[in-house]
């Protein structure tokens, strides 16, 4: 594992949000649903693409926060622009399970 300097680290820009919209993505090479998450009026809405199909709905993902990356650049994925990388770690099978904060904390606040 190589280190980081805390310079490095503040370049990554991490952020909550709540997820407004989601929808299966049908077109993806592996099962991914499609999020639209909401990052409060300094970001707005960002679309990413998740790895998340073995543990939610999209209905379940509605109102739910997330942290996501925010500042990386957009990436195509297939027909679909993901603005953001939402965070997720494996769980024992290697699938995805998400971060999120364990208290209500507001939309748009940064990692720090």
């Amino acid at each position: 594992m190589s280190e980081i300097t805390f310079d490095d680290f503040l370049k990554v820009d991490i952020r909550v949000g709540v997820v407004t919209r989601a929808e299966t993505f049908p077109e993806a090479r592996k099962p991914a649903l499609k999020l639209w998450v909401d990052y409060g009026p300094e970001i707005g809405e960002r679309k990413s693409s998740a790895q998340v199909t073995v543990h939610y709905t999209p209905e379940a993902l509605i109102g739910r926060r997330v942290l996501a990356v925010v500042n990386f650049p957009p990436r195509q994925i297939g027909k679909f622009m993901s603005e953001a990388l939402v965070l997720g770690v494996p769980d024992d099978n290697g699938d995805v399970v998400l971060v999120r904060p364990d208290r209500d904390v507001p939309v748009g606040g940064r990692l720090h």
